[in-house]
This record gives C-alpha cells, sequence and structure tokens, in this order.
C-alpha cells in the first residue's frame, strides 16, 4: 500500500518533474544499465562531466565512477526524490534550480573550491543525504559524505 501511495503521490502532485524524468528515462534506458533503487529507477549513464541528477523517481548516474561513489551518489539522489514527493509542483524552485546552480555555476564552482566548501553545505544537498540515508535506510561509505555530507558536517 505504501508504494502504490508513493507512486500515486509523485504522479499527481510531483507530476511535471516526474514527466520530464520519465522522458529522460525512455530516451537513456534503452543503451544504458539501470535498475531499480527503493522505489526509484536509476540509469547508469556514459557521460563526460557528469555526476548524477534526480528528476522525480528518476536517478541518472555517471556510470564510470568507483562503486563507493555510485554507492553514495545513490543515497543522495535518493534524498532528492524524497524531496520532490514532499514539495510536489514547488520542487523545481526550491531544489532543482538551487542545486542546479550550486553545482554548475562556474564562480560558485570556483568560490567552493577555492575556499574549501563542502557541496553538501547548500540546504538541499545536505538535506537530500539525510533524507537518502533515512529513507532507504542505507548508510553512506565515502569519506565526502562521512566527513561533510551534512550541511558540511561528519554524518
Amino acid at each position: 500500500m505504501k508504494k502504490i501511495l508513493f507512486y500515486l503521490v509523485q504522479f499527481t502532485w510531483a507530476l511535471p518533474q516526474n514527466l520530464v524524468g520519465f522522458i529522460g528515462y525512455l530516451i537513456l534506458s534503452r543503451k544504458n544499465p539501470h535498475e531499480r533503487f527503493h522505489n526509484a529507477f536509476v540509469t547508469y549513464v556514459d557521460a563526460k562531466n557528469f555526476g548524477g541528477v534526480s528528476i522525480g523517481i528518476f536517478i541518472f548516474i555517471a556510470q564510470k565512477k568507483s562503486d563507493d561513489w555510485r554507492h553514495d551518489t545513490r543515497i543522495h539522489e535518493y534524498g532528492h526524490t524524497i524531496q520532490s514527493l514532499v514539495l510536489g509542483p514547488v520542487w523545481p524552485l526550491v531544489i532543482a534550480i538551487p542545486s542546479m546552480i550550486w553545482c554548475n555555476f562556474p564562480p560558485i564552482v570556483k568560490y567552493r573550491k577555492k575556499n574549501d566548501i563542502s557541496y553538501y553545505t547548500l540546504y538541499c544537498e545536505g538535506w537530500a543525504n539525510l533524507w537518502g540515508m533515512k529513507w532507504s535506510g542505507e548508510k553512506f561509505i565515502t569519506e565526502e559524505h562521512l566527513k561533510r555530507g551534512r550541511f558540511g558536517k561528519p554524518i
């Protein structure tokens, strides 16, 4: 029953991001490996300069990274999936846009690197880690997540 309710809410309340994610899944899952991760669908993408992204229940992760990195990224991105469930139609404004800017805007990336600021310091990224662990029941294993995954602090 919980699973049915999860998908019902994702495809009503959180419909916009799930439609976009579903289109990406249809295109990318044909030629890339994919699997289920709890209630999400993970597709492993062979793309240069790509880490991971969650669009509703559809998660896309770089394929050519270490097993530990992929493990922790699945948990983190699943946290964004849960944020989508809770925030519904405001998720793009509250989570996706700030996350994309924090991850990709060159002056911010440069500032983070120069000042050794954890990617997970941003509210939506640290929150995704905490909820990813809580709702997946899994633990992080990489040093970056363990030492700086809770809003830049140890988990």
